[in-house]
């Protein structure tokens, strides 16, 4: 936990608590169960890859934390239900939904292919529904819940060869606020998030020169993500997965309880520039 979240963050915050988190083996999604698993939620990592579930599980467990796995592939609604399923028949509820998996890639919308377009389409937008979908009988039955759901910022303004992102990230926004108005009655709180530029292996990709480039002996992507911070974000730096999952804990805690349909931009200002 960082120095900000034990500040901030009652110790057993969530202790008895289910988190299903989606992509939540890597980047974000594994900041998120870092935190959540700290302040007592057992998390469910849920990812179409093994070979990433098992070591972020095994990495959560040696820390003494309270985690499992479930292989989904969000795009699938039949296996979506499935892994609901397991989770309750595991764990027996579930308190918080994280909408995270993601799969986003620099490309000219000109040339973007239809399946390319549809593989992110699918991935951001329909399995963030597909989720949603899926947990709501299991927190209506329980009382209540938090769905929370990854955005971006990019969408506001547009932005070159992210077409596909941009529109299903925005079509995120719009189901947020839909699902909240419907869902309220049963005590559901839904929000989105819309991080900022967070220095995960997809952001150090993009700002990496294409392999052959006469600059790619040479590059520091590090150094290129800190001028990019400098120049384009008013706080001065990149974010972090926790400066994400620390709004997740927000809204997921009883500080959250009056907060639903609302999307929260975490990105140290760039959005206004």
């Amino acid at each position: 936990m960082t120095t900000a979240a034990r500040a901030v963050f009652a110790p057993g915050l969530f202790d008895g608590q289910v988190a299903l988190i989606t992509g939540g083996a890597t980047g974000i999604g594994f900041g998120i169960a870092e935190l959540l698993s700290q302040l007592g939620a057992h998390v469910v990592l849920a990812s179409r890859k093994p070979e990433h579930l098992e070591p972020a599980v095994a990495d959560l467990l040696a820390r003494g934390r309270s985690a499992s796995s479930v292989q989904v592939d969000v795009r699938d609604p039949e296996r979506v239900k499935a892994m609901v399923a397991q989770v309750v028949d595991e764990h027996s509820r579930i308190d918080i939904l994280m909408n995270n998996a993601a799969g986003n890639f620099y490309a000219p919308s000109a040339s973007l292919s239809p399946n390319a377009w549809k593989s992110v389409i699918e991935i951001d937008l329909y399995g963030t529904f597909f989720c949603s979908q899926a947990v709501l009988p299991v927190m209506k039955a329980q009382g209540g819940g938090r769905i929370i759901s990854t955005s971006m910022t990019l969408h506001y303004r547009g932005w070159p060869m992210m077409a596909h992102a941009t529109a299903a990230k925005a079509g995120v926004d719009a189901l947020t606020k839909t699902l909240a108005l419907e869902w309220a009655e049963h005590g559901v709180r839904i929000n989105a998030i819309a991080p900022g530029p967070i220095p995960t292996e997809g952001v150090r990709k993009a700002f990496t020169p294409p392999p052959g480039s006469a600059a790619t002996d040479v590059f520091d992507v590090e150094q290129a993500m800190d001028d990019h911070a400098r120049k384009t974000i008013p706080l001065g730096r990149m974010g972090t997965p926790a400066d994400i999952a620390q709004m997740v804990a927000f809204l997921a805690s009883p500080a959250g309880d009056w907060i639903t349909g609302g999307i929260f931009v975490v990105d140290g200002g760039e959005w206004l520039k």
